[in-house]
């Protein structure tokens, strides 16, 4: 059961990437954007360390989020990703001959762990928006919950994601559209093994600027340094290590106005190693601040 649990966390700081939507292009000086949204995952089968699809008992994961990006000036941009309710859960595991409950379910709510950064526009006005972001992995989450400790909605360990994204603008079929690509590498503590991230996006905004259709195809490559599972005290943590993924995660946003809007998504892994194989999906209300 223990083994399991960490998945959660696999998950969650997976699919929470796809939050990080502002690709090459830092926020105007006075500008910004931000997003309250809700983020669920339910799944009963996991990529094994192989690579296989292996059942397990129900696990969930919800968490009701804060993105925001805020321009400092017309280079410099602050991010802040804040989880402020999280719960995770699994369900009771029933015996498949007598029906009896082998073992009662168990569920915990906090926060969440965040993420805090900065995005510096290293060309402005260009056809090619060049970014370099420093982001941090703050663990404010519970990383030991439930009766045996085996809950949680953190991992426990600071990291230092930098990424450097390229993006650009243009026209196709008379809309507008984008495309973004972006490579980083994460450098993790507390025995974990650091990562190479990586990901292409796309969108395409039309219905009069109202309706935008994003499709993201991003991964996750473990260096494969991080402690053997004899060498830490935490039996889980082999499972909080070396897992990678590469997910396909499409999303639409609707503007209601000229500053609120509506977005909906879900991510899946194509492929994985020590994640859920279950879809997760997301759900939010975007405000755009107009300098």
């Amino acid at each position: 059961m223990k083994n399991k649990i960490l998945f959660l966390l696999l998950a969650s700081s997976i699919f929470a990437q796809a939050a990080f939507a502002g690709g090459g292009w830092p926020q105007p000086k006075g500008a910004g954007y931000f997003k309250l949204s809700e983020w669920w995952l339910i799944s009963d089968r996991h990529f094994t360390d192989a690579g296989r699809i292996d059942p397990n008992t129900t696990f969930g994961l919800y968490n009701t989020s804060l993105y925001a990006e805020y321009g400092f000036t017309d280079r410099l941009t602050g991010l802040l990703y804040l989880p402020l309710f999280s719960r995770a859960y699994f369900n009771n595991s029933i015996s498949n001959t007598t029906g009896e409950t082998l073992v009662p379910g168990e569920a915990i709510n906090s926060i969440g762990d965040a993420d805090l950064g900065i995005k510096y526009g290293l060309t402005l006005n260009r056809p090619i928006a060049l970014s370099a972001t420093l982001m941090l992995g703050l663990p404010l989450g519970n990383d030991s919950g439930g009766s045996q400790g085996n809950l949680q909605t953190g991992d426990g360990e600071f990291n230092q994601l930098l990424q450097i994204d390229a993006g650009t603008g243009f026209a196709l079929a008379g809309a507008s559209a984008y495309a973004n690509v972006y490579i980083g590498a994460n450098n993790r503590s507390n025995g974990f093994s650091d990562e190479l991230r990586y990901g292409i996006e796309g969108g395409l905004t039309f219905l009069k600027e109202k309706l935008t259709v994003i499709a993201r195809l991003y991964g996750i490559e473990s260096f494969k340094n991080g402690d053997l599972p004899a060498e830490r005290s935490n039996s889980t943590s082999i499972f909080a290590n070396n897992s990678e993924h590469l997910t396909f995660s499409p999303e639409i946003a609707f503007k209601l106005n000229d500053k609120w809007g509506i977005a909906a998504g879900f991510g899946t892994a194509l492929r994985g190693e020590l994640i859920f194989a279950d879809p997760a999906y997301s759900f939010g209300v975007f405000y755009n601040l107009k300098r």
